[in-house]
């Protein structure tokens, strides 16, 4: 058996766990996340705890096992906790502003980068830097990524976007070479 995928999911105070088939649904005070997991695997309930089990030993039901878990985790953690993603704006003149659902970027471009933002999403801008927060893990880094996408820090003088906890390898610039004349 996979080592993640046996160990029991505690189910904390204040979260509600509904299993109907292979949909899940998960509600608690930051909100509520509903997922299908694969028809290979059973969802169990005792209790505080579910459990994921897998009908046999196939390499697809071994690889969806640990994963079904993880994914039922996560849920929990969102929906309790939230996530959240930070990234940092770099370079003279960029700037990054909310307009009701929209971020507006204005990295360098003639033009500004509109990203429309989706529901359960919540942006916030603080300076230079850009703060997603949402309570499905998948959907916040989706999006942190594809802010990041827009414009990606280069390497020679670090300007773009890059994740707070990014490091940035930077290369040296093109030296001239003094020749004495002939």
């Amino acid at each position: 058996m996979s080592r993640l995928g046996k160990r029991p999911i505690t189910v904390p105070e204040g979260v509600n766990v509904e299993i109907q088939d292979n949909r899940i649904s998960v509600e608690g005070p930051k909100g509520k996340l509903t997922k299908f997991l694969s028809p290979q695997l059973k969802i169990k309930r005792l209790d505080h705890q579910i459990l994921i089990e897998r009908s046999g030993d196939s390499k697809i039901e071994k690889s969806l096992h640990g994963l079904s878990r993880k994914l039922v985790l996560n849920m929990i953690e969102g929906v309790l906790n939230g996530f959240e993603k930070q990234l940092e704006i770099n370079g003279l003149g960029y700037k990054a502003q909310v307009q009701k659902e929209t971020l507006v970027l204005q990295v360098g471009f003639t033009h500004p980068v509109v990203i429309n933002i989706p529901d359960g999403i919540k942006i916030e801008v603080r300076e230079n830097r850009i703060i997603v927060k949402g309570v499905d893990k998948e959907l916040v880094g989706e999006i942190a990524s594809l802010i990041r996408r827009v414009k990606p820090a280069e390497p020679y003088k670090g300007k773009g976007i890059k994740y707070v906890d990014e490091q940035v390898r930077r290369k040296a610039g093109k030296t001239v070479v003094k020749t004495t004349g002939p």
